[in-house]
This record gives structure tokens, sequence and C-alpha cells, in this order.
């Protein structure tokens, strides 16, 4: 059975220290983005949410962490996380290799505007 955490910083201090250096920093950056985000556990996983709306969903795994979903975009957006698309709502960055911050900060950024644009259309 998988373990469940309480809080964002539980699931964060079970984690080894590179995943927990990487998801740390993805936790401030969604915060930098998203000021005012709440975080919660949904699904096993940190969630950042915006007026209770998932913005993403971020875990680290044995040999990468994710994002999940990530929607479709245009295309110049496609092409600057085409490396790291997995499967159609999903990114990985893989351990080994640089974590590519500034991608992840595009991600969250158009989850944003995806939201607020869903919330208000006008």
């Amino acid at each position: 059975m998988a373990e469940t955490f309480e809080s964002v910083d539980t699931y964060l201090e079970a984690l080894p220290e590179l995943p927990r250096t990487i998801m740390v920093r993805i936790r401030e950056l969604i915060a930098s983005v998203a000021p005012g985000a709440q975080e919660a556990i949904r699904y096993g996983m940190p969630t950042a949410l915006l007026d209770g709306a998932s913005i993403v969903y971020y875990a680290a795994w044995k040999r990468h962490v994710g994002l999940y979903p990530v929607y479709r975009g245009s295309p110049d957006y496609e092409e600057k996380i085409a490396p790291w698309r997995d499967w159609k709502d999903t990114v990985r960055f893989p351990l080994e290799t640089e974590v590519p911050y500034d991608v992840i900060e595009l991600i969250v950024t158009a989850q944003v505007a995806r939201l607020r644009q869903e919330r208000d259309p006008a």
C-alpha cells in the first residue's frame, strides 16, 4: 500500500535529498507564479490549487519528477515542453539531468491562465 501524507511538508520530508530539493524548488516556483495558491495532497501527490481548482499536481518518483495534468497549448508552448512531454497530459523531468525550471514556470503560468480564463471568460 502506498504511503499517505497529511501535508505537502510531510511528503517533502519523506523524500531523499535530490528529489526533495527539486520538489521544494517547484513548490517555491508555484508560489511565486500563483501567489495565494493553496496546497493539498490529492491522489497522494502535492497539489497547488487556485480557488479550489487544481493548478498542477507534482510528484517525485524513483527516476523523475512529474507534473500533471499539463494541458495542450500553442505550437510554441508545445515545442518548449516537447522534450519532457511523456503522456498526453504529463511531463517528466529525469532526476539525472538538469531540471528546466523555466519550463516548469511556463507550464504553471499557462495552467493559472487557463484556470482564470475558465473562471472569468469575459
